[in-house]
């Protein structure tokens, strides 16, 4: 587990902060989660398509998106006076999935944000995240006009082990994106804690 703490002065609680990385398919909202939530002034890498992803980038179902990340998106939010998160929106075309690596280094952990109405499109990112051994939560972004499931449905639908939190949520709604950044917070310290009972962490590494 990544992270950095300050020295502040007197008997203060340390300010933690960490990144957590957006992950998911082209078109999901990533983007727009981290526009809605960051206190700063969103760092954004987007382009305008172009012929060179015709054939290469899956573009279904969001045949009218102008625009794509073509790096990160980067944010920052104050969960509460003693975690900051950094937020990484990573690329979601698979010829810049390269990135990942670099993107998810260090990372707390990662939230996978799917689209019912293209639900495949996050299974590398599930797969990927598995794969690293970072824990990660899958948010839900409700679409205007897609079909509503229950959490439990998309889980099934994911093969997602049960300790998986899925969560629903409006990635233009900032009390929404926070919902989501708070449970994965809360999913990383409780995998935290479970591995310090079994003696799997020694508790001065968390």
């Amino acid at each position: 587990m990544d992270y950095a703490r300050s020295d502040p002065a007197g008997g203060a609680e340390q300010l933690v902060t960490t990144k957590i990385v957006i992950a998911g398919g082209l078109g999901v909202g990533k983007t727009t989660m981290i526009g809605a939530i960051s206190e700063i002034r969103p760092l954004r890498t987007e382009e305008v398509f172009t012929d060179r992803g015709v054939g290469v980038d899956d573009i279904a179902g969001v045949e009218d998106k102008a625009t794509t990340t073509v790096a990160l998106d980067f944010g920052r939010i104050t969960i509460h006076e003693a975690l900051v998160l950094y937020l990484l929106g990573t690329p979601g075309q698979q010829r810049f999935w390269f990135m990942w690596d670099e993107l998810a280094l260090g990372a707390l952990g990662a939230i996978v944000t799917a689209d019912t109405r293209r639900l495949t499109n996050c299974f590398p990112a599930i797969d990927y995240f598995e794969h690293r051994g970072t824990p990660f939560i899958v948010g839900v972004n409700c679409f205007d006009g897609a079909a509503r499931y229950k959490p439990e449905d998309i889980r099934i639908a994911l093969d997602l082990d049960p300790e998986v939190p899925v969560v629903l949520f409006d990635a233009r709604e900032r009390e929404s994106v926070k919902h989501v950044l708070i449970t994965v917070v809360e999913h990383v310290l409780g995998r935290a804690s479970a591995k310090r009972g079994r003696g799997d962490v020694p508790a001065s590494r968390m």
